[in-house]
Formats: C-alpha cells, structure tokens, sequence
C-alpha cells in the first residue's frame, strides 16, 4: 500500500523589507512521504522569499518535469522556477530553457562544495540561473518548527531571514554560492 502525502497548514506572516513586499499567505502543504520536515521548511522558506500573489507550489517531488515552486504569467509563460537540493546539471538546464528565472537553494552542508565543483562548469553559463547556499545550522533549525498546522512571522532584512512561532526563533543569512 503506497503512503499518502502528509498535511500541513502554515499561515505566513511575511514582512520582506528588501523587496518592500508585506503579506499573510495561507498555505497548505502536502509532504511527500519521503520528504523531511527540513526539507518541507525549506519550500517554505523559498516560498517567503520569492512571493507574490503568482508564486505557487506545484507538484515538486512527485513530477520530473516541474520545480518546488513557480510563478507563472497570465500567458502561462514560467517566469520563475524554484529549485532545491542538489539536482544534476541536466535538470537546472532545462528549467533554465523553460523559465524566464531559476533559483536553485541549495542545502546539506559538506555536500554543497562536492556538488558545486561537480558541477559549476556547466551552470555558470546559464545567466538566468542564481544560486543561493541556505547554511545547514539554520536548514536544521527550521525543521525544529515543523508542526501540522503552523503561524510564522517571517521578517528578512539585509539579506537576513528571521523564522518565529509563538516561542521559537531561527535566523539564517542564505548567501550566494562561493
């Protein structure tokens, strides 16, 4: 018997003071059986930093042939592509073929540099691909604040991103990839 994706609610109270951007978004989340609660954070994260009213999840593990999120047009053009992990070349140059935009947060700690020096020969070429390294401290963190159903104050400043519910607190400073 195959497992079914596991539900989580999450309001997101986003206060983005880089990109002026301040909204609530009530989401709901399916968590692939596979996936971690770390995992699961950092699709939110992503969502936080990259939203809008268009920005929307997508079927992501479950499909080959789409990202974690994506913000398409009116005209049902991709214009962004959100990523994440460390997916093989081939995978981030066909995002960059069908999308105006890729991002592509990368996490796991030792394993980014092995991934990157794999692999940064044929991604610098892509000029509308950007890649973010989320640092394993905070990626870890986050999980601690998985519940099923989820009020997060999310505040990013200076490229700092701040986490809170109602006790806990995490920081991280995503960077781009050295």
């Amino acid at each position: 018997m195959a497992l079914k994706a596991t539900i989580f609610k999450a309001t997101l109270h986003i206060a983005d003071m880089d990109r002026h951007y301040y909204a609530d978004h009530h989401l709901t989340v399916a968590r692939h059986p596979s996936e971690t609660d770390e995992r699961m954070m950092i699709r939110l994260l992503a969502f936080a930093l990259n939203a809008n009213d268009n920005l929307e999840f997508t079927k992501g593990l479950s499909t080959d042939d789409e990202p974690e999120l994506w913000q398409k047009s009116l005209t049902g053009d991709i214009e962004l592509w959100v990523e994440l992990g460390l997916p093989e070349e081939d995978r981030l140059r066909k995002a960059c073929n069908k999308a105006n935009q890729v991002i592509l947060y990368t996490y796991g700690g030792r394993a980014v540099p092995v991934w990157w020096d794999k692999h940064h020969n044929k991604l610098e070429r892509f000029s509308n691909l950007t890649i973010v390294d989320l640092p394993a401290e905070g990626t870890e963190a986050l999980a601690d604040l998985a519940e099923r159903s989820m009020h997060l104050q999310i505040s990013i400043q200076d490229g700092v991103v701040g986490v809170s519910d109602e006790t806990r607190h995490v920081q991280l400073e995503p960077g781009p990839h050295q």
